[in-house]
């Protein structure tokens, strides 16, 4: 018998909508975040949001964590068996590594970190166009999926002219584009050229790190006291009701648990509106013509 505390993990976890991805898979709308978390610190953090109900886990070889979060998975049992298929787990692959056999033996390496025997998603984690091998690296990919070691593919931060190339290389689109995405960044054209082609939209930062929980001179604060909730709360409703794939971070189990809390509520249409027009001119991140991640 589910203790009481156990029902309510149940209930968090189950809350979490699916969303069904161009090849089938369905990846949990609502997971959890792990850039600039040390590898010493991380398993906590991983453990904390696998019993808040999280059953979606984000991370990268290039935030150097891996194997903590393979430590967390193996103590929790999430890491086989019948926990492991209720768990999605992604990785990207270090921008470094890309290439056809360069990407299969760092998969190997982080297949070994993460204690898994397959990832559900594997992402090419930046276009790099000034040295472009996003080609030969899906080629890799498909490969892994072949073999079951894969389930889904994705990319991160790639725009339409990207998506473009490795579709006439590669014949194929991608599963999922992350990008980064937030009310103040919105990335409209992005965002419309991935629904055309079937690319589902995941939204890292989608916060903007914290900066946008103050964006529109207290219009975000004013919503959130209206619904009585945080407003972190606020922002993370608006990109589920848009649809999107969100990956908020928190190393704090209670802001965890807020994070997966987004369904007692919903915005009015005004409310929604007056959030799509903070939209503004400048990123918090990085540019993909130009940024390589590790």
């Amino acid at each position: 018998m589910l203790g009481t505390s156990d029902l309510a993990v149940a209930a968090a976890a189950a809350s979490v909508p699916g969303i069904k991805l161009n090849d089938g898979n369905v990846i949990p709308q609502i997971g959890l975040g792990l850039l600039r978390i040390e590898n010493d610190d991380v398993a906590p953090v991983v453990k904390s949001a696998l019993a808040a109900g999280y059953r979606h886990i984000d991370g990268a070889a290039g935030y150097n964590n891996e194997g903590g979060v393979g430590r967390a998975l193996a103590e929790t049992g999430f890491n086989k068996g019948r926990k492991r298929n209720h768990l999605w787990v992604t990785t990207k692959l270090r921008d470094s590594e890309q290439g056809y056999d360069t990407a299969l033996a760092a998969f190997d390496r982080q297949l070994g970190l993460l204690q898994l025997e397959y990832v559900d998603m594997y992402m090419i984690h930046w276009p790099t166009p000034f040295n472009w091998r996003s080609g030969a690296t899906w080629k890799a990919f498909t490969k892994l999926r072949d073999e079951g070691r894969v389930k889904t593919l994705g990319v991160c931060n790639f725009l339409p002219e990207h998506l473009t190339r490795l579709y006439e290389e590669t014949g194929e689109w991608p599963a999922v584009n992350q990008i980064e995405l937030h009310p103040t960044w919105q990335q409209r054209e992005v965002v419309a050229f991935c629904k055309e082609h079937g690319i589902a939209v995941e939204a890292y930062s989608p916060m903007a790190r914290g900066a946008d929980l103050k964006a529109g001179n207290g219009t975000i604060a004013r919503i959130a006291e209206a619904h009585e909730v945080s407003p972190a709360q606020v922002i993370l409703r608006w990109h589920i009701e848009n649809g999107t794939i969100i990956i908020p971070k928190s190393v704090h189990s209670e802001r965890q648990r807020q994070n997966l809390d987004l369904f007692g509520f919903a915005l009015t249409l005004d409310e929604h509106a007056a959030i799509d027009a903070l939209d503004g001119p400048e990123r918090a991140g990085h540019d993909p013509h130009t940024f390589s991640y590790a």
